[in-house]
């Protein structure tokens, strides 16, 4: 199932990545975006390849950030979604739906490109 593909493809490649690390990995048609922070922390975020890996990043940042401050560190290595409520993660995949309205930069060069369309036709 999809679920089980991303929760395996999630973990391996988390495992395979060192501490303090991000990459971005191609698996079937999807990129698979990690993050792995400095105190083990670490996050995946799985989309297709016109969704701007810098917005995922940024998202992967934001979210592991305020993870890490409502959720105790000593829950970590055994929490899993059953065990520990992070309902703030609902709203960030809801805000990031369309990175152009979640993310300023993109906004503003989609609105350039738009620009670039309609100089290109007069």
């Amino acid at each position: 199932s999809v679920q089980e593909f991303m929760t395996f493809t999630s973990q391996l490649i988390v495992e395979r990545s060192g501490l303090g690390t991000r990459a971005s990995v191609k698996e079937q048609e999807y990129l698979c975006h990690v993050y792995v922070r400095s105190d083990g922390l670490a996050a995946v975020l799985i989309a297709d390849n016109e969704y701007p890996q810098r917005v995922c990043f940024t998202l992967l940042d934001k979210v592991l950030d305020e993870f890490s401050r409502q959720v105790s560190r000593m829950d970590w290595p055994s929490g899993s979604p059953a065990t520990i409520s992070y309902a703030a993660l609902d709203g960030y995949l809801s805000k990031y739906q369309n990175p152009r309205d979640a993310d300023p930069m993109t906004k503003v060069q989609a609105e350039l490109d738009e620009t670039k369309i309609i100089l290109v036709r007069q």
